[in-house]
């Protein structure tokens, strides 16, 4: 967003193309044009006129109505519809959806909603973090999120001076539990004791740490046998009962896996009973072959399968979590990690190499070796 910066008064270029004005009066006040203007020299008219009222005496407040500023709950909608990605694309549906559901439950049904933006002060931002539910921290961390970008918006459109969201850790979740990686022999039990159709997924979710919407929406021409690889091109969600089909969580997570040569037999056994050609699904809904497997129908599997294996506590994204630190462990570098996992930064990867303890002993080792050569 361009701004034109002037001696006196200012002339801004809106996300719409049209220019916005405001100044400050002789009340000591900023007064904004009524109106938003085609083109910056009709903005520089509006502006040196008034100017000239000033000048001239001319000028009385009444003349330049104030803008009357959105409520919290308005802006909070408007920049939702509004908002896109870092590459200017609209959001995924399932964010988009995310950022629905906290707006309506934590913000239009809130008090803060109902304040003009221009008077929420830091006090007001703390009592509604305290009304926020405390048992939920990752629910609490995103509805902070999504208000202070709210806010940060209506710096930059300068609705507002500052931004009163100033609560330390505020958007920070910490982790609700500790994941304790299945280690090798679980993770045999848990494929041994799941259906035979959705081994090839246990394996592919550990060994290729690939998120659920990635592995349901792998479909026969994403592997490539030859090659040892399953492509990650889609992933697939589900929003209000509707499966929808996009690109990955992110930009990275478009990527070429290497299948752990092990899991490779398992893998080609599973293609044989796929039905279809090379758009058919790998691990289609047990109703329909053309529909997207739901993670209920294979939580209630996985269940037993975790039971047998005595991890009652393992949940099946964790398994992407177990493939992580398998990585981690068997020397991936961060670089590494950050490709495998499909992260955009190299701090989501980091989360997993905490997990790869006693590689530091190995490593010690290691070097007394070369020392003895």
């Amino acid at each position: 967003m361009a701004r034109g910066k002037r001696s006196w008064g200012s002339i801004r270029k809106l996300p719409s193309g049209r220019y916005q004005v405001r100044y400050l009066g002789p009340d000591r006040e900023y007064h904004a044009a009524p109106v938003t203007f085609t083109t910056k020299a009709d903005a520089s008219a509006w502006l040196a006129a008034e100017q000239t009222k000033i000048s001239t005496g001319a000028w009385e407040a009444e003349q330049v109505p104030r803008r009357v500023l959105p409520t919290v709950a308005d802006y909070a909608w408007q920049w939702i519809e509004t908002r896109t990605t870092g590459t200017g694309e609209p959001l995924r549906p399932k964010t988009r959806h995310q950022y629905e559901q906290l707006h309506a439950r934590h913000i239009a049904d809130d008090p803060i909603g109902v304040m003009a933006i221009d008077a929420v002060t830091a006090a007001d931002v703390r009592d509604w973090w305290a009304r926020l539910p405390g048992d939920r921290p990752t629910w609490r961390a995103h509805a902070y999120r999504l208000l202070r970008a709210v806010f940060n918006s209506a710096v930059d459109e300068e609705l507002v001076s500052a931004t009163p969201c100033r609560i330390r850790s505020g958007g920070a979740a910490k982790r609700e539990r500790e994941v304790r990686p299945a280690s090798l022999a679980e993770l045999e039990t848990i494929m041994a004791s799941m259906p035979e159709r959705y081994r090839a997924a246990v394996l592919l979710a550990a060994w290729c740490a690939l998120r659920f919407g990635e592995l349901t929406e792998l479909r026969r021409s994403d592997v490539d046998l030859k090659a040892g690889v399953v492509h990650v091109r889609r992933a697939v969600v589900r929003v209000e009962g509707e499966s929808i089909v996009g690109p990955p969580k992110s930009a990275a997570g478009v990527r070429a896996v290497a299948i752990p040569p092990h899991v490779l037999p398992v893998v080609q056994e599973h293609l044989r009973g796929v039905a279809g050609g090379r758009t058919a699904l790998l691990f289609p809904s047990e109703r329909d072959p053309q529909a997207h497997l739901a993670l209920s129908t294979l939580a209630r599997h996985f269940e037993k399968a975790r039971e047998a294996a005595g991890r009652s506590d393992l949940r099946w994204h964790d398994l992407r979590h177990t493939g992580a630190v398998l990585a981690a462990q068997a020397g991936a570098t961060l670089a590494e990690l950050q490709g495998r996992l499909g992260h955009s930064s190299v701090a989501a990867a980091l989360v997993y190499q905490h997990a790869a303890d006693g590689r530091d002993a190995e490593i010690a080792r290691r070097m007394s070796e070369m020392s003895q050569k």
